[in-house]
């Protein structure tokens, strides 16, 4: 990109990108709680096992190499990994839509839950962006 900057601008430009994601991760909080206060039904909150649940195979099963994920792969454990990871993000759309259905919640809790669940993934899309550098890289 441009390698003649200094060192110490490279360093604000990462703890930026690193406030991008907290902020992003934040509002996707106060947007999931906000779905629930604001309508004084709690029911949305079970969106947050789902939020829990997503990760978990990436964490457990494809490990240290997250190239794999992202490409085909004939492996058994990759394929699960990517099974369980898509039902899980599934479920984090469908908890809602199914709460609005049976009459639970209102349009509205659903739109601020379906945001909320965006606003998640273009957090995890900026963190995989970021995961290049593999300074904030977990996986």
């Amino acid at each position: 990109m441009m390698p003649d900057l200094p060192g110490y601008l490279w360093a604000c430009l990462r703890i930026g990108k690193l406030g991008f994601l907290a902020i992003l991760v934040s509002g996707g909080i106060v947007l999931q709680i906000l779905a629930c206060a604001l309508y004084n039904n709690w029911w949305p909150m079970l969106t947050v096992i789902m939020y829990v649940l997503l990760p978990m195979p990436l964490l457990f099963f494809v490990g240290s190499n997250s190239s794999s994920f992202l490409t085909e792969s004939d492996s058994g454990w990759v394929n699960a990994t990517k099974f369980l990871t898509g039902a899980s993000a599934i479920g984090s759309i469908a908890i809602p839509v199914i709460l609005k259905h049976a009459g639970v919640i209102g349009w509205g809790a659903l739109a601020m839950e379906l945001s909320s669940f965006f606003v998640f993934v273009i957090a995890i899309m900026c963190y995989i962006g970021m995961s290049d550098n593999d300074d904030y890289s977990m996986l």
